[in-house]
Order: C-alpha cells, then structure tokens, then sequence
C-alpha cells in the first residue's frame, strides 16, 4: 500500500471512531482525540512535510464535521503536525518513550492552540479550571491510548520496515 493510501486510511478511519466512538469512551469530560494521534504519528514517522499535509486534513474534516467555525483546527493540526515532523530523526533511536511524550505535549499544546485561536475569533475563552479539568485530563488520556496505539499505527504508516534513523538529540 502506498504511503498516501495508508494515510488516507488512517485519518478517515480516525475520522469515523473519532466522531462514533470517542464520546461514547469519555472519561469524565476529557473525550480522546484520535485525529490528533494519527497526525502526530503520520508526522513522527513520515517527517514534517507529511506531517503538516496529514494534519491539514485532518483537521479541515474536524471543522467541516463539528460546529465550530472551519479553519481552527485545520490550522492547529497543521502546525502540530510540522512540529511533531520535525522531531521525526530522533523519535525512532529513542525508544517508545519520547514518541509517547510527544503525543502528550502535541495533544496538550493543540488543545491551548485551539482554544486560544478560538478566543481570537471571539468565539470563546479558556482558564486554569478548562486546562486543569479538561485539557491536562484529555492529554494524559491521549497519551494512555497512545501506548495502545502507536506502536501498531507506526508500523502501518512507515514505508520502509526497517529503521534507518539514528540521530540523537543533542
């Protein structure tokens, strides 16, 4: 399959659970968020460009399905998507443990991104009670599924089986 099939796959089957299963699998009000599990990954495994196209859609299919205005969070998962990619050199030498702490800080930082493009747009607000109670509990959560699903998400979404990456951070 190529890499544009399989990613396709990935964000409309995300796409599908994300709006008949995530609210149905709540834990309190943080509700996961698997679109942003599937860019975050597309874009550790495939790098920025890739990265930033997957969470462009993915995010126009967001806004274009909820009620909120369409662009929000076309706009913050392609940025998050960049980001997460360009960390790509250095995910795979590491082990699972900083791909996982991406996934966490990514779904945090989108929320706060989201929410504070929202309040540009007059449409909304946040405070400490919307980070402590809904944001940090929807990260720690995602980051929970993400131990599930990442290593086999990343497995189906690299191109090539082996891995070529060794750099290290510095």
């Amino acid at each position: 399959m190529s890499r544009f099939l399989s990613a396709a796959a990935a964000i409309l089957a995300a796409t599908l659970l994300q709006v008949g299963i995530a609210p149905y699998i709540a834990l309190g009000d943080a509700v996961p968020n698997l679109l942003l599990l599937v860019v975050v990954t597309l874009a550790l495994v495939q790098g920025p460009r890739a990265g930033t196209l997957a969470g462009f859609s993915a995010g126009l299919l967001l806004d274009l399905i909820g009620t909120a205005p369409i662009g929000p969070a076309a706009l913050v998962f392609c940025v998050v998507g960049f980001v997460a990619g360009s960390l790509q050199a250095n995910t795979f030498a590491e082990g699972w443990r900083l791909p996982l702490l991406i996934l966490f800080v990514a779904s945090l930082t989108s929320e706060m991104l989201y929410a504070t493009v929202l309040a540009v747009l007059g449409l909304g607000g946040f405070g400490i009670e919307e980070v402590l109670g809904v944001m940090l509990p929807g990260a720690v959560y995602n980051a929970a599924l993400a131990v599930l699903v990442y290593p086999w998400l990343a497995r189906f979404l690299r191109q090539e089986k082996a891995v070529t990456t060794f750099r290290r951070m510095v």
